[in-house]
């Protein structure tokens, strides 16, 4: 969090917190034994943004795309 908010590095990629877990769940309708990881690979070098929508999807209850 602190490389995201304070330092505002882009691609930093939080796949152990909960709510990027069950925000990428939703949107790629997965169980919960799932890579994050390497579908976060695909958002590089804007992983910090992908992780805000992430978040937000779930703070909304919307789909993030």
């Amino acid at each position: 969090m602190y490389l995201m908010f304070v330092l505002r590095r882009l691609d930093i990629f939080p796949s152990l917190d909960l709510g990027i877990q069950k925000a990428v769940q939703q949107l790629y309708g997965l169980a919960q034994d799932l890579d994050i990881e390497a579908i976060a690979e695909n958002w590089r070098p804007y992983r910090t943004i992908a992780s805000w929508y992430l978040w937000r999807s779930i703070d909304s209850g919307a789909n993030p795309l």
